[in-house]
């Protein structure tokens, strides 16, 4: 018989709220969509079916969270124990930033594109010091080879580096400085149009922070 889950509030949002969820000997993590506004339940919907589709092609892939369960109401995922990047910084770390290179050379050969590692929070420094990302719920799925893609694959290392110049800028290749000095278009286009939209809906409609991916400020 199973017993009763045990839950503890992570983070809430205006699109639902986290939990750490622990039920007969395991924890996993659950997106419980009911708990924001029910004026978007449709968006919140529409994410956790993206994050789904995207934990689906990265299925075996240790470093990113197990798909557990998706209805209309929650996405369950697997618990990844350890703290976000700005909770534990990896200042000189060089082994960190080479193996998240490669974590992410994975993530796109499987044709997802995680699209939103600026935030902090979207990085995990694990127990043992190695890294993994979460948080999928703006991941574009399709073929690794195609041009778009592509692109989309280099604005996720270009994130990367971003933060490995704040915690291990002296490591920084050649290349790499060469890739951080190289915007694409489509860097330029969201800083020219979508993100004042994001900034206007976000902080004048909801009323919300993005706070390093932390939620709402109180």
């Amino acid at each position: 018989m199973n017993t009763p889950p045990s839950q503890q509030a992570l983070k809430s949002d205006t699109f639902g709220r986290i939990l750490l969820v622990e039920q007969d000997g395991r924890r996993f993590i659950r997106r419980d969509l009911r708990a924001g506004p029910w004026w978007l339940r449709g968006v919140a919907r529409w994410l956790a079916r993206r994050e789904a589709r995207a934990l689906q092609h990265l299925e075996g892939l240790a470093a990113t969270p197990e798909l557990l369960a998706s209805t209309r109401q929650r996405l369950d995922r697997s618990y990844m124990p350890g703290l976000a990047m700005y909770q534990r910084p990896p200042r000189g770390d060089l082994a960190y930033f080479r193996a998240a290179r490669a974590l992410l050379q994975q993530v796109h050969r499987r044709g997802v594109a995680h699209n939103d590692l600026a935030k902090e929070a979207n990085w995990l420094v694990r127990e043992d010091g190695t890294p993994a990302v979460i948080d999928f719920q703006l991941a574009v799925i399709g073929n690794p080879r195609s041009r778009w893609m592509r692109l989309l694959a280099r604005e996720d290392l270009r994130h990367l580096l971003k933060h490995k110049r704040m915690y291990c800028g002296q490591s920084l290749t050649p290349v790499e400085r060469r890739v951080l000095a190289r915007h694409s278009w489509v860097r330029d286009l969201w800083f020219r149009t979508g993100k004042p939209v994001y900034r206007f809906v976000t902080r004048r409609i909801l009323y919300w922070e993005d706070n390093e991916g932390q939620g709402p400020k109180p």
